[in-house]
């Protein structure tokens, strides 16, 4: 069950402001106590606003990142990033992110960054919300590497990264971490068409060293890139399987899709808790505290206030901040008006 019932959450990513923007295409200008203080700075920012808004659960933002996952190869030996996107003009896609060829080896000595990110947030932040950790798990970082003679295809890849992101997960727990979401969108945009038992067994095994060591949780959309989908916007084809997945909480992406599938609530809260996606980060509508209020009553007709809490579809980080920010508060508004109603 949930901690509170009718929670206010966040998926991970916040906007980057326009100085770190600016910064970050211009590093070389920057020593390295400059980019610390930038970073710190960031992190503040993305706290603040998620503060203001008046979340329950809150993260760094993953302001250090570059996307929510593909800072992590640059903490992978053994594969040669890409320098040049393969597109470089035209309407975004995902294409336009680069696949980085593997010439040994996959390992992480230093670890995938993610310990650092959360030890910065908890210097950062003020103690009252909860402080959440995302980690995208190894077949979605799979998707971004080319397989060689080593690793003949995306589950050879995948099974090499496991340990890694395994150890991290660990490694998050050791630092005090006790809210952490293990991100695999890739498994929502295949579901359609994989295996999705092998999916369940790749999961499982990828966070057994933490179950029962942490709140944990699983981000299932349809991709963010740009704003943009890549997979079939279907939950149909994850369930009963996914539910099978080890976790705590399940997020769905409700928002984007018009509520469509919103029964699939009830399904999920019969086994797990479930996050709704209730802000649709793909459109510049800013839905207000009467639209959430609206939409969380409906989804208590489904689901029951102490399996339910509530964030955006996605990451916020490809919507501008000024929306995100007006976004956040309208939410947390209207959740908190119906627990009002509900007396919780």
């Amino acid at each position: 069950m949930q901690p509170r019932p009718l929670r206010t959450t966040v998926i991970g990513s916040y906007p980057f402001p326009g100085w770190l923007e600016f910064a970050s295409q211009n590093l070389n200008a920057f020593g390295a106590d400059d980019i610390a203080e930038m970073q710190d700075d960031a992190v503040v920012v993305a706290v603040h606003d998620q503060l203001a808004a008046g979340l329950d659960v809150i993260t760094d933002g993953e302001q250090t990142r570059f996307d929510f996952n593909l800072s992590f190869y640059g903490f992978i030996e053994g594969i040669e990033l890409e320098s040049r996107t393969p597109r470089q003009f035209g309407p975004p896609a995902h294409d336009q992110r680069g696949k980085h060829r593997i010439l040994g080896e996959l390992q992480a000595p230093r670890g995938l960054g993610a310990v650092e990110e959360f030890e910065r947030l908890k210097r950062l932040a003020p103690t009252g919300p909860t402080l959440k950790a995302s980690v995208p798990g190894p077949y979605t970082l799979s998707g971004r590497l080319l397989p060689n003679g080593q690793y003949k295809d995306r589950y050879a890849v995948t099974e090499a990264l496991l340990p890694i992101v395994r150890d991290e997960l660990s490694a998050l727990i050791a630092a005090g971490c006790t809210e952490l979401t293990v991100d695999e969108p890739s498994m929502s945009c295949y579901a359609h068409k994989e295996d999705r038992r092998r999916f369940v067994d790749i999961f499982n095994r990828t966070v057994e060293p933490i179950v029962g060591q942490c709140r944990l949780s699983t981000h299932l959309c349809f991709g963010n890139f740009k704003g943009h989908a890549v997979g079939l916007r279907q939950y149909a084809p994850m369930f009963p399987d996914f539910l099978d997945f080890d976790v705590d909480e399940i997020h769905v992406e409700m928002a984007s899709r018009e509520y469509s599938e919103l029964a699939i609530i009830e399904r999920i809260a019969q086994k797990r808790d479930v996050a709704v996606g209730i802000i649709d980060v793909k459109s510049y509508y800013i839905e207000t505290a009467d639209d959430i209020a609206a939409r969380v009553r409906q989804c208590l007709q489904h689901a029951p206030a102490e399996r339910l809490s509530f964030a955006p579809d996605c990451g916020l980080s490809q919507t501008a901040r000024w929306a995100a920010k007006q976004k956040l508060a309208n939410m947390v508004a209207g959740v908190r008006r119906v627990r009002e109603e509900l007396g919780v």
